[in-house]
């Protein structure tokens, strides 16, 4: 008898778990049409396995329908890996996007904005995680003697992300403890989010099959360095030409990408429950962390919400297509796709409104009375995720991004995570979070 090779189709939920379901390779062609059933209360599966309060119970039935392009196939002997695996949307049966479905969310979310602005969002995640088990000796972060150690994991999983069809951009001993970050060059509109969860599976996948393990919990320790997700974003016109970069513009920004921006600045205490969802979250999101604490745009200021990167002058690539704004305040408790999701939404209520494009901070915000701050249009983040919920929860115009359904399921979603913490330590919590993520 002989194996037979098995796929495992797959959408990543609410608690920014990649959940699924494995099928025989032999019937992809009939997966694609009918794809496999699904139950409506798994979105409410937290990220510690506990099944939250649900408005579906045991009732209803879904389909998740996989998606040809998304799949991925690294099955190498050299290397020991064996991965097949394919994203999907998860629909009613009779084949209407359902409303908790992230990957759903974050298609209509991109045909939002190409209605309001004609524009197609080009983005890529860049991912910080941490080896677990003995730690590396002082003096190994940014070196050559710490990429070293880790040299055999960057070439398995720079092939690994070559043969599942993602653009292998830098990998380098970060600045934590046994910290590393992976970079991958953009993609256009869902691809990014579905190349940002494969290499999450991926970096897992690698690690495992060396014997090791890695978290990509925001907080290890915490007194220690965090791990973000950050997100870098630029726009296409109907043409396929860059549409960021303006030369005469305020801070070389496009109107429309001006206000993009200013829409993510605007809403972001309302939305950075979706993009930044667990308890450790927030004590990433602290000043002097190189992560972000404000509301606010910099100017490649790696402690701003926003970032407007640089462009080189040296490069083969002209300006226009260099240009892009990097987003600093989420990580990986949370689904890509949500993520992404919340984001566009943002930047289009900016579009939608016209707002102006920010001012951009230069100084140590953290220093300034909440007075000025408050003149300036700038506030500190939410400092919990209770906070950041009660804010989501108060916030019309964020809510109406979502079906009402969805509002109650991702709330009772992350009461019932926050639950599953009541009475433990903070480094309790920490180790909670490092074990899940």
């Amino acid at each position: 008898m002989q194996n037979e090779h098995v796929i495992y189709a797959c959408a990543t939920d609410i608690a920014g778990k990649v959940r699924g379901k494995g099928f025989p390779a032999a019937e992809f062609e009939k997966r694609l049409k009918r794809g496999i059933g699904w139950a409506p209360t798994n979105v409410q599966i937290t990220c510690f396995d506990a099944i939250a309060e649900s408005p579906f119970g045991s009732l209803g039935d879904m389909v998740l329908i996989p998606d040809a392009a998304t799949r991925v196939s690294v099955r190498s002997e050299e290397s020991g890996l064996s991965e097949d695996f394919v994203f999907g949307d998860i629909r009613h049966t009779d084949g209407t996007p359902w409303d908790c479905c992230t990957r759903s969310i974050l298609k209509a979310a991109l045909a939002r904005l190409e209605k309001a602005a004609g524009l197609t969002l080009v983005s890529a995640f860049e991912h910080e995680f941490q080896f677990k088990g003995k730690a590396m000796p002082m003096g190994t972060a940014y070196t050559m003697s710490g990429f070293r150690q880790r040299r055999a994991f960057a070439e398995k999983l720079i092939a690994a992300m070559r043969a599942a069809g993602l653009d292998p951009d830098t990998i380098m001993k970060e600045y934590g403890a046994d910290q590393y970050e992976v970079t991958m060059g953009p993609q256009r509109g869902v691809t990014s989010a579905d190349h940002s969860a494969t290499l999450r599976e991926l970096i897992q996948a690698v690690a495992a099959e060396a014997g090791e393990e890695v978290t990509f919990t925001p907080l290890r320790d915490p007194a220690g360095v965090g791990n973000g997700v950050h997100i870098h974003m630029s726009f296409l016109d109907a043409e396929g030409k860059p549409a960021t970069y303006d030369p005469s513009g305020r801070h070389r920004l496009s109107k429309p990408a001006g206000q993009f921006v200013a829409g993510l600045l605007k809403y972001l205490d309302s939305y950075l429950a979706l993009v930044a969802p667990s308890v450790i979250s927030y004590g990433r999101l602290t000043p002097h962390r190189w992560s972000a604490a404000y509301n606010n745009l910099g100017l490649q200021d790696r402690e701003a919400s926003v970032r407007i990167c640089p462009v080189s002058a040296m490069s083969d690539i002209d300006k226009a297509r260099q240009f892009n704004f990097e987003f600093r305040a989420a990580d990986a408790t949370a689904s890509p796709h949500l993520q992404l999701a919340a984001i566009v939404n943002a930047g289009v209520q900016g579009i939608e409104e016209g707002l102006d494009v920010p001012d951009a901070t230069e100084e140590d915000l953290s220093l300034l009375p909440a007075s000025e701050l408050a003149a300036r249009g700038l506030s500190r983040l939410p400092t919990t995720l209770q906070e950041a919920l009660d804010r989501f929860a108060a916030n019309d115009v964020v809510k109406s991004w979502f079906t009402p359904r969805f509002v109650d399921v991702y709330t009772k979603h992350k009461r019932s995570e926050m639950a599953f913490l009541d009475d433990k330590s903070e480094a309790e919590i920490c180790a909670a979070y490092e074990t899940v993520y």
